[in-house]
């Protein structure tokens, strides 16, 4: 199978070709192979490959799966392969690996998904771009230089080259469709507690982090999250296995009443300016709808965007030194030794003189927002909003500079942290974490599905996504959304022009 002709394929599109012996599997893993070794030496998406095993895997894929040997790409944060290397993009897990495979893992690979390595994402997932310190910095394939956002910024990489037709990541404040917005991708969060993160984990970020995929095409996302979704033994929801997102995409559709919002209630205070290309993307999305036969209305929700900042960067503090004594635990290294980035070790410092009063009093916040979206969908089946304030940034424009780093490691002074919360840095860690990005933190408080739609090429030739919200659990009607936003001229179909990514 010759890569042009690969890369032109979704995965459902591949699987087909596959099952109707039109080419094998193993020439679709081929390519995959030779798309990486193509590819990645320029891009960085991947950081680990996995080629031996993959093919031995492959010829153990059966005809009937869903996927039928298609090649995929998890991501090294969480994603855990039995007995292999996972080091959360940190050098502080360079050599650690996890004993089993994740259940994500396991799901993939029983609907025929073949894995032939992972991708890069900033230290332990805790940015909104990707550049680790430990590994080579992913570039946005459709421009060298520019970052592909993160935190699944390898995987969006690795699927809008052509790597592999769609690739697993993760989300827990935006991380799954920040990278498909910067890269032209459809990226879907499911519902809280619809993909298990076991055996590994009950739950991440208390149930902010939620794991699916970034994808070309909307009939792969819903094919896979029908196949993978539902909850594990052990898990701390209890969500059912659930289908019908295949069939939601060709179901008949009914009008809905959408609100559209610049997101000016949840940038308040951040310092947040849309650029133009954000504002027409916008503006084309209402069109869209109203095309398509919904009943749009201009609306903002009905949520305190500081309160949830604040909300959001006060369980991150707590969650990170939590994480950093897991690290330790695993490694049998100190905190105060572990090999990890100057801002990840601020961050920790901060979080672990955090009181366990302010710790609940922020996530008693995320009832307060999810309610208040629960009212809000009581008008609106759906709400639309950036998902970023602009384009794709040019890489290492929003990495903390030297002087901040330096400034960072005071933090480690006797007494400092606690002085350092007292005087306002978390309101300050808020501002600049958060201002082009403050948008998509609410649907993974609020539990809620949302999804990035490709529906604009800025004048700079970047893409831009717009995000959907739905109501809690209603990740059928998102899919059915997006289906006929699909079909709409609006939707961007292009890849990036092979010449950079050669």
């Amino acid at each position: 199978m010759h890569l042009d002709e690969y890369r032109q394929y979704d995965a459902t599109g591949l699987a087909g070709l596959i099952r109707n012996r039109e080419v094998s599997r193993e020439e679709v893993l081929e390519a995959a192979i030779t798309a990486i070794e193509t590819y990645n030496p320029k891009l960085n998406a991947v950081v680990r490959t996995r080629f031996e095993r993959a093919r031995q895997e492959s010829r153990k894929v059966t005809d009937d799966t869903l996927f039928g040997g298609v090649p995929t790409l998890s991501k090294d944060l969480l994603m855990g392969l039995a007995g292999e290397p996972l080091s959360f993009g940190s050098a502080s897990l360079a050599h650690w690996c996890p004993k089993e495979d994740a259940t994500l893992i396991q799901r993939s690979r029983s609907a025929g998904l073949v894995m032939v390595g992972q991708t890069a994402t900033p230290e332990l997932g805790l940015m909104g771009i990707t550049e680790p310190k430990a590994f080579p910095h992913p570039h946005n394939p459709w421009r060298e230089g520019y970052s592909p956002g993160g935190s699944s910024g390898g995987a969006a990489v690795a699927v809008a080259s052509g790597m592999v037709p769609m690739a697993l990541g993760g989300d827990g404040g935006g991380s799954i469709r920040i990278p498909a917005s910067y890269c032209g991708l459809f990226g879907f969060k499911p519902s809280r507690g619809r993909v298990p993160l076991a055996p590994a984990h009950g739950e991440v970020w208390q149930g902010a982090v939620i794991e699916h995929a970034l994808t070309r095409s909307v009939r792969d996302s819903a094919a896979l999250l029908e196949h993978i979704n539902g909850m594990a033994p052990s898990g701390p929801y209890p969500v059912p296995h659930e289908r019908g997102y295949v069939a939601a995409l060709s179901s008949p559709r009914k009008p809905l009443r959408i609100a559209v919002s610049m997101g000016e209630s949840l940038s308040r205070g951040l310092g947040t300016r849309l650029s133009p290309d954000i504002i027409a993307s916008m503006n084309k999305a209402a069109t869209a709808l109203t095309d398509i036969g919904h009943q749009v209305e201009w609306c903002e929700p009905p949520v305190d965007g500081e309160a949830l900042a604040n909300s959001y960067l006060t369980l991150y503090l707590g969650q990170l030194a939590a994480d950093l004594v897991w690290i330790s635990q695993q490694t049998g290294v100190a905190v105060r030794r572990l090999a990890i980035e100057p801002s990840t070790r601020a961050i920790g410092r901060l979080g672990a003189v955090l009181s366990a009063r302010d710790y609940e009093l922020a996530k008693r916040y995320w009832h307060t927002a999810a309610e208040q979206m629960s009212r809000f969908h009581q008008r609106y089946d759906a709400v639309v909003m950036p998902v970023a304030a602009d384009t794709a940034p040019k890489i290492g424009e929003l990495y903390p500079s030297a002087t901040r780093e330096r400034l960072m490691s005071l933090l480690a002074l006797p007494g400092a942290s606690s002085l350092a919360l007292k005087a306002g840095l978390l309101q300050r860690l808020a501002v600049d974490a958060l201002r082009r990005t403050p948008f998509t933190q609410l649907a993974n408080l609020t539990g809620q599905p949302a999804m990035s739609v490709p529906l604009h090429i800025a004048n700079n030739g970047l893409p831009v996504g717009v995000q959907v919200l739905g109501r809690m659990g209603e990740d059928q009607r998102l899919f059915q959304l997006a289906a006929a936003l699909e079909q709409h001229d609006v939707w961007q179909r292009p890849l990036p022009r092979q010449a950079f990514c050669a």
